[in-house]
């Protein structure tokens, strides 16, 4: 395994187990069986409804020896709703009594965004709370305060524009440690990349492999394949792998942390072996050259008429 160096020394591995629509039932025995192969990094998150199931493997894989606690990296994550200072650490307990946990390794706000506690889908304008009235760095101190209580190790962010990362560093008292964001060969996001390597924040690529799994309803009928693109194709048949292979090799070659979600055993092997790949330098740079700035997750969710949150606000 390979593994990232935070700015504290902590080691983070570079490929983890995404979690995100792993579904009930199925989830418990994939994670249980990533832990077993090698993985050591599993990414969950409050609103993904299944870290009762992830805990059980965690536990599992511990019990029978298979891996020690202080040898897994463990993140979770902070959902919109509980933004309000006083229900963070609330929030966090119920991820870690779920997770069979006494701590996590990265606790992540997970959007921008501040929508009041138990708004029914779908949300209209008055169920979100705008940034000025409830500010990410109110949230953020909070987040802060569970380091102090050595509930979590780390604190960072997800989906944060760069001027979002520079309002939350000025006041931060802890530094942010990582931002997890949407990142691909059609959405490279190099500004990004070099704003966080300048500012020690480790960068972890969500939906690497495009997420075409993903909900019908956040699909576009003309959105691209990266899985079918035909310079990764090319590469992955001279390699003898699979294009996921090769994107997901491209992404730790590039420094970045990925976590590819999958349920499937012989995926989740073949994504493992990436880790063993080596890229050519004319390979990375062809690569390079797919980026379309195409996102497969737009943040027009948030962006409700007449609401406090635009796609512009959101990513700028």
């Amino acid at each position: 395994m390979i593994y990232y160096t935070l700015q504290n020394g902590d080691k983070i591995p570079a490929l983890g187990l995404g979690t995100w629509k792993s579904a009930p039932g199925e989830v418990e025995q994939a994670v249980f069986s990533a832990i077993e192969m090698g993985y050591r990094h599993i990414d969950c998150a409050w609103i993904y409804g299944n870290e009762k199931e992830i805990g059980s493997a965690i536990s599992r894989c511990i019990k029978n020896g298979i891996v020690k606690r202080e040898e897994l990296w463990i993140t979770s994550k902070l959902w919109n709703e509980f933004h309000q200072p006083e229900a963070v650490e609330t929030t966090l307990t119920e991820s870690l009594k779920n997770l069979q946990l006494d701590y996590l390794d990265l606790y992540l706000i997970h959007w921008p965004v501040a929508i009041k506690k138990g708004a029914p889908r779908p949300w209209s304008a008055s169920d979100f709370i705008p940034l000025e009235e409830l500010p990410l760095i109110n949230t953020w101190r909070a987040m802060e305060e569970l380091v102090d209580a050595k509930l979590v190790k780390h604190i960072g962010v997800s989906n944060f524009s760069i001027e979002k990362l520079k309002g939350l560093k000025s006041e931060a008292k802890y530094p942010i440690a990582t931002n997890q964001i949407e990142a691909h060969p059609y959405l490279q996001q190099p500004k990004m990349l070099k704003y966080c390597r300048e500012n020690n924040i480790s960068i972890t690529g969500y939906s690497p492999l495009g997420s075409g799994d993903r909900p019908e309803s956040f699909k576009k009928k003309d959105e691209p394949s990266l899985l079918l693109d035909p310079v990764l194709l090319d590469i992955a048949n001279s390699h003898k792998t699979s294009v996921a292979q090769i994107i997901l090799t491209w992404s730790i070659q590039r420094g970045t942390i990925v976590i590819p979600k999958s349920v499937n055993l012989i995926r989740m092997k073949e994504n493992l072996e990436s880790t063993s790949l080596l890229l050519s330098k004319e390979e990375m740079m062809s690569i390079s050259k797919l980026d379309k700035n195409r996102r497969f997750f737009d943040g027009k969710v948030w962006a409700v008429k007449g609401g406090p949150y635009t796609i512009s606000e959101l990513w700028n």
